[in-house]
Formats: structure tokens, sequence, C-alpha cells
């Protein structure tokens, strides 16, 4: 009889996904939250998740309120911006939450600042024992401090739990030496070493962040959020995007 092949197995067992804000918008449209957006992402995650890989998210508050903007643009002071920019966080995860459990896939949302009625509070054992009984945990309102972005809560959050990989959902398909929009020679790397990366100045996240992965050897891996099928083929070591790690 023919032997069978073994199922592939993904390359990764625990991992964190960072999605903006602005994933979640439809370009061009009113609303903040796009339903079609927001279905379509879910079913993406929730194909990585049948794979077996524990799922935490950490999303931005782009589409709703960034602190940072506010300031520059409203006037609204920094530190209270980034105070309301945590608070449309908690609005995305909360979001993510109800489809994603509409999907069947069970989560929860743990929150850096105290809303009871909404989240539970962020405890590290908590999240990861939710993660082992197969559950996908969605981080909200950053680090619940101003002056942080949610980048820096996804690097800060995926050291914590222990994740293997950064998966950074972006709407490019990775890290380019120049800006790909604005110049077609523009070179796209598949590999690029932490030290490459600052010293070419390539603005992947905040340097905080950045820092924070590598100083931890945690990679990073920037890809195209918007094709389908690419959260899995991330799981499963596929080339895809931009792979930042360690020398």
């Amino acid at each position: 009889m023919p032997s069978s092949k073994p199922a592939s197995k993904p390359k990764f067992h625990r991992v964190i996904l960072k999605i903006s804000g602005e994933a979640l918008r439809q370009p061009h449209k009113g609303d903040s939250i796009d339903n079609a957006k927001l279905t379509t992402i879910c079913k993406e995650i929730k194909a990585a998740h049948r794979l077996g890989v524990q799922i935490g998210i950490v999303v931005g508050g782009g589409n709703i309120f960034r602190g940072l903007a506010g300031e520059r643009l409203s006037g609204v002071d920094r530190t209270t911006g980034d105070h309301m920019g945590m608070l449309a966080t908690i609005i995305n995860g909360l979001a993510l939450m109800d489809c994603l459990e509409k999907l069947g896939v069970a989560t929860r949302v743990q929150s850096a600042i105290t809303v009871a009625k909404f989240a539970e509070p962020f405890i590290l054992r908590r999240a990861v024992r939710h993660m082992e009984k197969k559950r996908v945990v969605i981080f909200v309102a950053g680090t619940g401090n101003p002056y942080f972005s949610t980048d820096t809560t996804a690097a800060l959050r995926a050291n914590e739990i222990g994740a293997e990989i950064l998966l950074k959902g972006t709407k490019v398909d990775g890290i380019y030496d120049k800006d790909p929009v604005k110049h077609k020679d523009a070179k796209r790397y598949t590999k690029l070493p932490f030290m490459e990366a600052l010293r070419r100045r390539l603005c992947i996240m905040d340097s905080t962040a950045f820092s924070l992965c590598m100083d931890n050897r945690l990679p990073i891996l920037v890809f195209d959020l918007n094709k389908p099928g690419n959260i899995r083929k991330a799981l499963m070591g596929k080339r895809i995007g931009t792979l930042v790690q360690e020398d």
C-alpha cells in the first residue's frame, strides 16, 4: 500500500499577531470598523487557529483615535489622547472578539486598564492558561501607559507570554529599502538582521518595540495581512513578507 505523507505541522507553537486599527477600516469610507474587513480578518485568524497554534492578538486603535495625531490635529493633550487611543483599542478588541466567537473561536479579551464590565485584567498566567486551553487572547489598552505604541505592546506581550515570533500584519508585503509607492525600483528584503535594519534606519516598528525584540532575540515577520492565507502561511513557516531576526 502507498505510504501516506504525514500532515505538515506549523512551525510555531505560540505567537503574537499585531493588527493595526487601520486594518479594520475600509479605505475611503466613513465607518471606523468595516464589517466585511473585520469578518475577513477573523476568518483568516480562525483558519490559522485550527492549526493548533496558540495565538495572542494585539490590536491598535488608529481607525478610531490616535493619541499623537490627536495632539497635532486637534490640540488634545498627549497623555489624554493616548488614554483615548487605549479606549479605541478596547472597542476594536471587542469587535474582534464578537466576530471570532460567532465563527466558533473561543476568545478572551484582556485589558491593561481596568474595564471589568468589558474585559478581564491582563494577568500573565491567566493569559497563558487561556492559550493552553485553545482560546485566542486579545490584548487591548496598550501597555496601560501613555507614550507607548501598540507595537511596543505587541513586543512586550510577545516576550511575556514566551511567543516564538511576532507577526506584524500590514498593508504591504514586507520591508523595502525605500518607499515602494514612490520608487518603482524599491527592493524588498526577504530576511534582515536586526543590526542591518538599524544601520539602514528602516522604520519597522518604533524604537522601543524594536529594541525589545532585538534584545530578547524575538523574530519579527512583517507581511501583507490583506492577502488571503498569509497568516496561515506565516505559521507554517512559508516564505512570505520579511523576516527580521538575529544575524
